[in-house]
């Protein structure tokens, strides 16, 4: 391959990279200091993940919510800025299922059996 099409490649591949990010397509961790969200924080540890954008992400926390908060105002304090999510990104859509399950049925199996 030529010089000049290995770097236009690569600047190519460096703008597709700059262009992802919480507000794209991309998911947004809301226990990450970059895109922080208190209350999906706590859910997400609280329930081992979150939804964006009404899809089921599992996820382990290894820390408490005051380690990810404290990494949050460190971030903050040290002039980093946060990208909020669009609002209802954190929530589960009203037609999605609950973990495993399909619809009512399944939410109705998954009940009471080992969670």
């Amino acid at each position: 391959m030529r010089k000049s099409v290995q770097v236009t490649l690569t600047v190519a591949a460096g703008v597709a990279l700059a262009a992802c990010g919480p507000n794209s397509a991309e998911r947004a961790n809301p226990c990450n200091a970059a895109t922080f969200s208190e209350q999906a924080c706590q859910d997400a540890i609280a329930k081992g993940g979150y939804y964006w954008n009404g899809a089921w992400f599992p996820m382990h926390y290894s820390h408490p919510y005051p380690y990810y908060y404290g990494s949050y105002q460190a971030y903050i304090a040290n002039g980093g800025t946060v990208t909020a999510a669009p609002a209802g990104a954190y929530s589960q859509s009203a037609g999605s299922a609950e973990r495993g399950g399909f619809g009512e049925a399944g939410a109705a199996h998954g009940e009471g059996a080992g969670e």
